[in-house]
């Protein structure tokens, strides 16, 4: 019987995920068919690249469900079953089933509270599902080491398993433009950051405008270009009172399709990354290749994939912003010591 190859892909339609996938599919093209359960809400963006047999997956928990009976049914002894959306199969399937864990919000590291009621109840339900049918899973694939030392500490704590294998299978595919410094980079650069990321909370947004503010009251007022998503009304509207109110050079330039972020590299001075987990970081593995300087969290998942030029705590704005500062050659002063005498002076001057 011939061994098959089955992609289980609902709910990957944006950010780095899609982008993944999309490389993934283009790649196994070369390799012949593939039958694959992918998010209708990208049909048309990733039709032209498919040759296989595909099950469009509806958004709703009714698609959800039929799709998890289809591949229930469709599964064979002998198939190699690749959970690419990072959770195990809800109902029973025959084969060997890998789960391509990136998403580290699955492990329950933040407590639910952090996020949105919507995006809380659906992070719960999933955070459920990832526990309680774990035994399905036969190994977990991720992106780097750091992850994989976090997905073995949750199968010690909440699966009671220490034996699933975890293996750090890194891909991406970079395009070859992007090899080296670019001679075509804009210099002057049209921004001076740029930090290519959607809203969600750990991308730590609040605190990066924070940090520019500092930065304007020093007199520094570096431009910084943000890709908002559609779902990010009230921060890019955050953005605006900051742009008003303290005079920082933020611009939201709205969600942009890969190419154009690629594109955004060449327009750009360096990379801010103030994520407070990442269980890859794209942008700083592109920044890395397409030779852009990089200011971001002092985090391992950073450490994993690059060399930083400056690094910063993520909780702090103002760590953020003595590293962009001295990234940009204007290091705050340390606060002066003085000797024991002059502060007895000062305060004897006071009263």
């Amino acid at each position: 019987m011939t061994q098959r190859f089955i992609l289980h892909a609902p709910n990957v339609h944006t950010g780095g995920g899609l982008v993944l996938l999309k490389s993934l599919l283009q790649a196994w093209q070369e390799q012949g068919p593939l039958t694959a359960y992918l998010d209708a809400r990208v049909q048309e963006t990733l039709q032209p690249l498919l040759n296989s047999e595909v099950y469009w997956v509806q958004p709703t928990i009714t698609g959800r469900l039929q799709a998890e009976r289809h591949l229930r049914r469709a599964s064979r002894a002998g198939d190699k079953l690749l959970c690419f959306h990072g959770l195990p199969p809800l109902l029973p399937v025959q084969g060997h089933v890998a789960v391509f864990l990136q998403n580290r919000n699955l492990l329950g590291l933040s407590p639910l509270r952090d996020f949105g009621l919507r995006t809380g109840l659906r992070l719960g339900l999933e955070r459920l599902v990832c526990r309680l049918f774990q035994p399905r899973v036969h190994e977990y694939l991720v992106q780097t080491p750091s992850m994989a030392d976090l997905v073995r500490r949750w199968l010690r704590r909440k699966a009671g398993r220490v034996d699933t294998p975890v293996r750090v299978l890194p891909f991406a595919d970079l395009p070859e433009p992007l090899a080296g410094t670019d001679p075509e980079r804009i210099d002057p650069p049209e921004w001076d950051f740029i930090y290519p990321a959607d809203g969600e909370s750990h991308k730590n947004h609040l605190r990066l405008l924070e940090a520019w503010r500092l930065l304007a009251l020093r007199g520094l007022r570096p431009s910084l270009a943000l890709t908002l998503g559609p779902r990010d009304q009230a921060l890019a509207r955050l953005v605006e009172t900051y742009r008003t109110e303290h005079g920082v050079r933020v611009h939201d330039l709205g969600q942009r399709p890969h190419a154009e972020v690629l594109a955004l590299y060449q327009r750009s001075g360096a990379l801010v990354f103030p994520s407070l987990g990442e269980s890859f970081g794209l942008p700083l593995v592109e920044a890395k290749r397409c030779g852009l300087p990089i200011v971001a969290s002092e985090l391992d998942f950073v450490r994993d994939v690059c060399e930083p030029a400056q690094t910063f705590d993520p909780k702090s704005p103002q760590s953020i912003a003595r590293a962009v500062g001295r990234f940009l050659g204007m290091a705050t002063p340390g606060t002066q010591l003085h000797t024991p005498a002059e502060f007895l002076a000062a305060i004897r001057g006071r009263a």
